[in-house]
């Protein structure tokens, strides 16, 4: 078990960037977006053990994440503490980054008004997903994923001028 929690530990830390991102795109105040990185670290602990490998660990991590953040954490729950997961989270360092350029901040506005799967779209556009995995996560097809991130480019340009 010491194991698994090591290797699970060490995973949420290398990716924690990725975490960090949906939670930050999906809230709108710095304890909201801990909690839903708390429940985020919380779901794909509880679907660690199904995973499989059948498609990358981004992708995996992004469905888990992308999936909590639209649907389980509509309504503020508080999660369910077990001691296997405490100690997870205790080996788990949360460093919110301070977003310190005007251009970065102002992006991350404009995103946040989109629609939550174009949300989803340009997250994973930004961390450099390639299209097959945008699609594989979202459900969508390949050629849907770039016509909609075509799309959304110009959408972003038009919200930045505005909102600028």
């Amino acid at each position: 078990m010491k194991e698994k929690q090591a290797i699970f530990s060490k995973l949420i830390q290398d990716n924690q960037g990725l975490i960090i991102k949906v939670s930050r795109l999906y809230t709108n105040s710095l304890e909201d977006e801990q909690d839903l990185f708390q429940e985020i670290v919380l779901q794909l602990w509880r679907s660690y053990d199904s995973f499989r490998g059948q498609s990358k660990i981004s992708t995996w991590m992004y469905r888990v994440a992308l999936n909590t953040a639209i649907t389980l954490f509509r309504k503020k729950t508080k999660s369910p503490q077990t001691s296997e997961l405490h100690d997870v989270q205790n080996q788990i360092h949360y460093e919110h980054e301070e977003e310190k350029q005007d251009q970065i901040a102002l992006l991350y506005r404009v995103i946040k008004l989109l629609p939550k799967v174009e949300r989803a779209i340009v997250l994973m556009y930004l961390d450099d997903q390639p299209y097959r995995e945008i699609a594989e996560t979202l459900g969508i097809s390949e050629v849907n994923a770039r016509v909609k991130m075509n799309r959304l480019k110009k959408t972003l340009k038009e919200l930045m001028e505005t909102h600028g």
